[in-house]
């Protein structure tokens, strides 16, 4: 028998590792690449500017890249292939019959991308409507969905003026010793709004934040729009689509984000644990059972059809406050700020609110009976939707059809498109929603008279499907939850405070407004630190 020498034996060292794992995803990742280029349409779409990270730093350091997305659209077709990190690509879609089709399909045939999974499983824990997909994501929407039916937002909308009327309070006793007005902060008091309407609403707990109660998940949100990301962090993020583990290194903004999961995850126990007890004692009703957190207890027993688990029960928590705090508070602010650039307007708003006397609109009259509220509301909607963009990715091939023919990259006229599996899709929403070629030669105005005549809005708008012609609540199988809600608490605190307040911009108006990219877009202006909206208020008599 012979005897193998310990010297002749190879040794993987781990330079030679790391060579191997490299090499192995380099040939993986040919082979997709190889295999979505054979099964895909040949697409036309802007050059690659740079070999590392393709166009995706000129989106991110560009102030407008709705702009970009619309101008290659305008080149290169209504869908077009952009060029991504490390040789990757990404197609876009801005044809409404290619959008209606993604969307219809969204959560089965186009999934939650690797990152988008990983963010979301580190702000919001695993097991939640934002990064899930298929039979689970139907499952935990379907456990929902009784808390946001017409009827139960008709019950809540006493909490949304409830809110508004605090607002009004703090405010009327500020402006007591200043009869020519005063500069008040609006975006943090629509902030307080927005988080002591959700917690009332949703979970039965007032956070106190309009009485000036301190609340650290409030704290976390606010900031997160202030924190300005290091330059490391901006190429972890361009490298991330690629890399997705990348987000999980150490840095201030995953820390940042870890600090709002955290916070989100201590109230959400919080509220849980004393929801269960009041269970227990027989203290919940009927009508607490189809609330947000009665729903969600129910659906932690475990003969519940629609189970979840104690972790996608907190995750959903988090969603829910997330959603309820950022997004309405964003529409609120920009309302106000969109009325002070636009007097006329705001006249007009507060002259067909005033037809109502002292009284506060009806439900029905909220929904339907106060048409230039209703176009306010939609117009700031449109121009200014709290998520720019969606990606997904196939997971199957599939046909995508289009509503005009474009020209491939090899001048083929196709009136549909194949993509492989593996493709990241993705659907510009603000482009769309602000696009010259669906929505006219004004599309970046502010103009609320588009939503009340009735050839305001063109026909080619009109092939877009989501709520009212906007991409704003996405569509499809993904649409947003809490439209609904988000729409009525939106129109009764815009209702209040127009009747009972009038807007300036603090520096006249021509005061530039900038955007703060944190969790999501909010305003703030233009060259000062922080992200605060100061306007000049005054009483009405």
């Amino acid at each position: 028998m012979s005897v193998i020498s310990a010297k002749t034996v190879p040794v993987l060292r781990p330079v030679h590792a790391v060579a191997i794992v490299v090499v192995s995803w380099a040939l993986v990742a040919i082979v997709r690449r190889v295999r979505r280029h054979l099964k895909a349409t040949n697409l036309n779409g802007p050059p690659r500017q740079n070999l590392l990270f393709g166009l995706q730093k000129v989106l991110t350091q560009s102030k407008d890249p709705s702009a970009l997305y619309e101008q290659w659209a305008q080149d290169y077709g209504s869908v077009y292939r952009l060029p991504t990190a490390l040789g990757n690509s990404r197609v876009v879609l801005c044809d409404p019959k290619a959008i209606a089709h993604f969307y219809a399909r969204a959560s089965f045939t186009y999934v939650v991308p690797p990152l988008n999974k990983v963010l979301s499983d580190i702000l919001l824990g695993k097991g939640s409507l934002m990064g899930s997909d298929g039979e689970v994501h139907r499952r935990l929407r379907k456990s929902l969905t009784p808390a946001f039916s017409i009827a139960a937002i008709r019950k809540l909308t006493s909490i949304f003026y409830d809110s508004a009327y605090k607002t009004k309070a703090a405010w009327d006793l500020k402006l007591e010793s200043n009869p020519d007005g005063a500069i008040i902060e609006v975006q943090q008091w629509m902030n307080h709004i927005s988080l002591d309407t959700i917690g009332i609403a949703g979970f039965s707990h007032d956070f106190g934040s309009l009485d000036g109660k301190h609340a650290d998940v409030a704290e976390v949100f606010d900031s997160f729009s202030s924190a300005k990301p290091s330059p490391l962090f901006g190429v972890i993020l361009l490298l991330a689509p690629v890399f997705p583990w990348l987000v999980k290194l150490p840095n201030p903004r995953t820390r940042l984000v870890q600090k709002l999961n955290a916070s989100m995850g201590a109230i959400s126990n919080q509220l849980l644990a004393r929801t269960r007890k009041e269970k227990e004692e027989g203290v919940i009703g009927t009508h607490e059972e189809k609330s947000i957190i009665g729903l969600l207890i129910k659906a932690e027993n475990a003969g519940s059809e629609l189970h979840m688990s104690q972790e996608e029960v907190l995750a959903q928590m988090k969603v829910l406050l997330l959603a309820g705090y950022e997004t309405t508070s964003i529409s609120l602010t920009w309302a106000l700020l969109e009325l002070s650039r636009d007097q006329a307007a705001q006249d007009k708003l507060r002259e067909e609110l005033m037809q109502l006397g002292r009284t506060d609109p009806t439900w029905d009259q909220l929904t339907s009976g106060l048409p230039y509220l209703d176009a306010v509301v939609h117009e700031i909607l449109r121009l200014h939707p709290p998520i720019t963009g969606m990606s997904r990715l196939a997971a199957d091939d599939d046909v995508i059809p289009l509503s005009e023919p474009i020209q491939t990259a090899s001048g083929q006229v196709v009136d549909r498109i194949s993509v492989a599996k593996g493709t990241l899709i993705s659907i510009p929403m603000l482009s769309i929603n602000r696009s010259l070629a669906l929505w006219g030669s004004d599309a970046k105005d502010f103009k609320p008279e588009r939503w009340v005549h009735e050839d305001g809005i063109s026909e080619k708008a009109k092939e877009i499907q989501g709520h009212r012609h906007l991409l704003t609540f996405i569509d499809g199988p993904r649409t947003c939850l809490g439209k609904g809600f988000a729409v009525a608490e939106f129109k009764a605190v815009l209702s209040v405070l127009i009747r009972s307040f009038s807007f300036e911009l603090r520096d006249g108006p021509e005061t530039k407004v900038d955007t703060a990219r944190g969790l999501f877009p909010r305003p703030k202006i233009e060259g000062e630190d922080g992200c605060m909206v100061p306007l000049r208020v005054r009483r009405l008599d």
